[in-house]
This record gives C-alpha cells, structure tokens and sequence, in this order.
C-alpha cells in the first residue's frame, strides 16, 4: 500500500502542475503557453521522481508501467492496480482544479491535436519513445542514479517544447484521461490511450537492444518497480 500511496500522491501532484499551468496560461492569456508548460512538467517530474521513485520506482504514466512490465522489470499483476492510480489521481487533479479555478472554460487542460490525427499520434508516439528510452537508461544498473531525476525532467520539458504546439506533449494516458473526464471533451483521446503505450514499448525495447551488458546483469530484468534512488534500490 506504501507503493500504490507514493503513486498517488505523486501522480496527484504531477497532473495538478501539468493541468494547473494550462488553466492559468489560458485565463491570463500568456503569450509563452508551451514554455511554461514544459519547465512547469518537467519540474513537477523531476521533483516527484526524486521525492517518490525509492519508495514505488515513481512510474506516474501508465505507459511507463507497462512498458516496464514488458521487459520484465516489474510484475504484471501489480499493473493494474498502479493504472488505477494514476487515472484515479488524474481524474482527482483533473477535479480539483475545476474547483479552484471555476469551470474549465474551452476545455483548458484538454490535451487535443491541433492538426491531422496521423500527425498527433506519430508525436505522441516519438515523444514517449524517447522518454521510455531515457528512463530505461537511468534505471539501469550502470548509470549514475543521483543524476536520473534531473535527466528525466529534462527529457519531459525538451518533449514537450517539441510536441506543445501539435498535442501538448501529454505521453501519458492518465494526463489526458482526467481532463477529459473532468471537462467532457473527448475529441481524439484514443491518441493519448494508444500512441504513447505504443511508443513507450518500442522505446523499453531499443533500450533493452543496445544496452551494455556486464558479468553482473541478469539475463532477465527484477520483477520490481525501476528506481531511480539514490541508494540504487
């Protein structure tokens, strides 16, 4: 329960900043939305990632659980209760925000393609192949663990200045479900479900296919949550 805790309320706090900064961006009207939004997501992860990842491995992204469940670095059956989690604290964030800022006025928050579908899904996808990739080699054996935290936050915020003007740069299911949910607009949400799923897959698998092996890795990955603490658990 300390594991699916962690996930909460670090999940909580990673949509509150994620959705918090789209809603203010869109009721001052900031000229500099997409900037804002990546330092504000690649903070939140940075800063939950080192708070959380020695108690839950801090995956936050149902992608990410899944794609670490497939390369055996984490147990199937504790999938679906981590996704559950993660929508749940989604869905809360989602919520609460409403609350506090009013109604959620044109679906701020909404994460939805601003082209062609092809386009958004072949973003999304890219995107978290490259943050799958990036959190595989932190979570490795042989990187220097105090430095992971940092390196993923910056991978999210380069993600999303690249992706923010085409789908926002959401790789993460549970980022679009709550606002979807929280505002009713549902306009292309399979995107956000399917495409970083697929991308973050490919990406745990790359990895898995150039990585370096020592005398001291096993052929087979721990059945546990990756861990980006400091004391390398």
């Amino acid at each position: 329960m300390k594991k699916v805790g962690a996930e909460l309320i670090g999940t909580l706090i990673l949509m509150i900043a994620g959705i918090g900064t789209a809603i203010v961006n869109q009721n001052s009207k900031g000229g500099s939305a997409t900037l804002q939004a990546a330092a504000s997501a690649g903070l939140a992860a940075a800063i939950v990632v080192q708070s959380t990842s020695h108690i839950s491995g801090a995956h936050l992204n149902p992608a990410i659980t899944i794609a670490l469940a497939a390369s055996r670095r984490f147990a199937w059956k504790q999938v679906p209760l981590y996704i559950a989690t993660h929508v749940a604290a989604s869905i809360s964030a989602a919520m609460l925000l409403a609350v506090l800022f009013g109604p959620v006025r044109s679906g701020a928050g909404t994460n939805v393609p601003s082209g062609g579908n092809l386009q958004a899904f072949a973003m999304e996808f890219l995107i978290t192949f490259i943050l799958m990739f990036v959190v595989s080699a932190v979570t490795h054996t042989r990187t220097v663990k105090e430095l992971g935290a940092a390196t993923i936050g910056a991978t999210i915020m380069l993600n999303v200045l690249i992706a923010g003007g085409t789908t926002g740069g959401c790789m993460n299911p549970a980022r679009a479900l709550g606002p979807a949910v929280a505002t009713g607009n549902y306009k292309g949400l399979w995107i956000y479900l399917i495409a970083p799923i697929a991308g973050a897959l490919l990406g745990a698998a790359a990895y898995a296919a150039v990585r370096l092996r020592t005398n001291g890795d096993a052929t087979n990955e721990p059945s546990s949550a990756a861990t980006i603490s400091n004391d390398g658990s």
